[in-house]
Parts: structure tokens; sequence; C-alpha cells
């Protein structure tokens, strides 16, 4: 899990809506992305793991930024900041998003929502903790001309995770179980306004739901007493994305990586790509659609691994070919507790990123074997509507 996990508390941190109930449920709390965040309750990472992927965990995320972008000229605004479609993404849609800098490399990645911008709503969109206040920033500069950029920091962030999480809360809240695997939309709890979308950070079905920091502590607390709902903290949420293959930014993706090298292929839509309907115009648009197009080469990518020995290989190790040769580096790795085995992601020269490629792992000085694996290592279970 990263480094900044184990850092010895700080008492200028920030603090969530959440945070006296986090010390009132046990949990072990680490500086994470400015603020106190859980890491662990009692039960520990693995039992919080497995919990997830059998029933329902509550993570806080809170600490994430939420913003809204509105006007009718939003839509066309923000995509010129991105290599995706944001003016056909359809109302109640939800989609992943890259902030690039000039030379494509990732400023943030995020998820927005179109709540009928066209008709007086809004983009309703949420990015990364430790990036929110140069997000924002960055968004505010390059499209606050052309429509609103509104903060909203009195929003908490809850996510429910996991194959009984729409059992789980749809006892709270009625119709939820109608929306499907990237949608969203509004609902009310006890008189509380939510915004509620069906995606998450796990590879499981769940829910992130956004609630006035007033009402947060009441609704974590009524989740937390259905029977399948356990308080989840930040280690097992590090283990459930990695074993899902989702990126973390600042460890696996970054200002030096381009979407093409990152692997993130499938979040360019074609009609952002070269001939597509509106290519191009987004900041390391001539690098990052040549890279696409074969005209700029690829000199790295990021794969998966799986140790051919029950070694964890953590982040920042460095990966030899068989000629012991410098090939690549881990950005993530760990003993992967449902894949039962040591798993990572590394950014190999791009010779090297052939599923089947054996690779070594250099821990502590000895080799440890590697195979490049395809990802996700643990299959996701996305609800995307009735068989």
């Amino acid at each position: 899990m990263p480094l900044e996990f184990f850092v010895t508390a700080d008492t200028s941190l920030l603090t969530t809506p959440l945070h006296a109930l986090h010390l009132e449920l046990g949990a072990r709390m680490v500086p994470f992305a400015g603020y106190s965040m859980p890491v662990q309750y009692p039960a520990g990472l693995m039992a919080e793991h497995h919990h997830t992927r059998q029933a329902a965990g509550l993570f806080d995320v809170s600490h994430m930024g939420q913003l809204r972008l509105a006007g009718p000229d939003a839509a066309a605004a923000f995509e010129r900041l991105m290599p995706v479609d944001v003016v056909d993404l359809g109302v109640g849609k939800q989609r992943y998003g890259l902030l690039l800098n000039e030379a494509g490399g990732i400023l943030d990645d995020l998820m927005f929502v179109n709540r009928d911008v066209m008709n007086g709503g809004d983009i309703f969109v949420v990015v990364n903790g430790a990036c929110k206040v140069s997000d924002t920033a960055h968004i505010q500069a390059h499209i606050g001309s052309r429509c609103q950029v509104v903060s909203l920091p009195e929003q908490a962030l809850l996510a429910l995770q996991g194959p009984q999480a729409v059992t789980a809360l749809t006892r709270l809240v009625s119709g939820i179980e109608k929306l499907v695997f990237m949608t969203g939309g509004a609902f009310e709890w006890q008189g509380a306004a939510l915004f509620i979308t069906r995606s998450g950070y796990t590879g499981e079905d769940g829910f992130e739901i956004s609630v006035h920091a007033a009402h947060a502590d009441a609704l974590a607390r009524a989740l937390l007493d259905q029977p399948e709902v356990q308080p989840i903290g930040l280690g097992a949420r590090n283990s459930l994305r990695l074993e899902a293959g989702l990126c973390l930014y600042g460890q696996d993706i970054d200002t030096t990586t381009t979407p093409v090298e990152a692997g993130l292929n499938w979040a360019l839509q074609k009609s952002r790509r070269s001939a597509g309907a509106r290519a191009g115009g987004f900041p390391g648009a001539e690098r990052v659609l040549g890279q696409l197009d074969g005209t700029v080469p690829v000199e790295r990518k990021r794969v998966g691994l799986i140790a051919q020995e029950r070694v964890p290989v953590r982040e920042h190790v460095i990966l030899h070919n068989a000629q012991g040769e410098q090939v690549g580096e881990v950005s993530s790795g760990l003993l992967g507790p449902t894949a039962n085995q040591p798993i990572a992601m590394a950014y190999v020269q791009a010779k090297y990123a052939i599923t089947g490629t054996r690779l070594n792992a250099m821990v502590r000085g000895k080799a440890v074997p590697m195979c490049v694996s395809a990802m996700p290592f643990v299959p996701t279970r996305y609800f995307r509507g009735p068989v």
C-alpha cells in the first residue's frame, strides 16, 4: 500500500464529517491527501477486503473533491480539457475522464455525470483528494469564462461497495436498484438530498453517495446498522482496487504518463480520436493521438504482473530482463487477498509488455520471477442490467 499510509499522524490534518465515527469504531487513523483517514478498523485489512468481496463495505471518501460545472456551454468547454466525449454523454450517465497537460501527461483522473446540463442542470465532477485544489484552479483558469465552476466542500462522499450493497441501500433509499453501472440520479433519505451513482473503486457492484456533511454521520450509521455492511479503511480500498486493475493517481498514473502509456485507451472515445467528429483539441492531443495512431512511439506501457513465488513485490521495485538489464519499475504491488498471490502493476519498456513475458523483480537483492498478466486480476462484477 502507499508509503503515505505509514506517516506519523499530524494534528494539522483536515478531518471528514465522519471523523468522530471512525474513532468510535476503533479505526487506526493515518494521513492521506491532507486528511486524517481510517486505514483499517479492528477487524483488519484482510477481513475488510474479504467482507467487501462477499457482502458490503462502507468507505468514507469525503476527502475527494466534488464540483459542478453549470451553463449551456459547460459540456463543450469541459471537453476541451480532456480526450473524452463529454458533449454526447446522455443525461444521468457517468464517464471516466482524464485531465491532461500540454505534454499529454495526466494531471488527474476523475468521474463526471451529466445532470441534464443543457436544461439548467450541471455536470457533477468527482476528483482525487490530493488534486482537488489544483484541479479546481486548472478548470477555473481554462474554462471559467465559459461556465460556472462551483466547488462543493459542504458535500461528504460515501462509497458502499460489494455484491450485497444494493440489498442494504435499497432498505434506506427506494429506487436505487434501477440504476445500472455508470449511471446516477437524485434521491432522498429522511429529508436529506442525495446524489447517487452506481460506480466505485473496488471492481464490485456498488454506489457512491454524495450527501451534505450535516447528514453524513447519520446516513453512515444507518448504513452500518444494515447486517450486510461493515466499515472499510484505506488499506482494503487499495488492495481491492489493485485486484481490479484500477490506477491510483500519484502511483500508477501522473503528469509523466500519457493515457496510452497507462493503457487507458478504452477511456478515449472515437469522437475525440483522429478522424473522429471532434478529434483533438485537448491538451497534449498531438502526442496522445500520435501514440494511438502509431506515429509517435510508445516507449513504455503499464502492465499487470503476477509473481511466480509467494513474495510480495511493492512499488518502486526495479524489474530486470533475463540479461539483468533494467527494463521497468513496479508502481503498485501487494499480496492480493482474493487473488491469493502476489500481484503488481508496473511500467515496462514496450517490447516487454506482451502477456506471458517473464521478468525479474529485484526484491532486497533477490530476483523474484514475474509474469506479465492481463488485468483485472480478479473478475469485476459491475451491474450492467438484468441478464
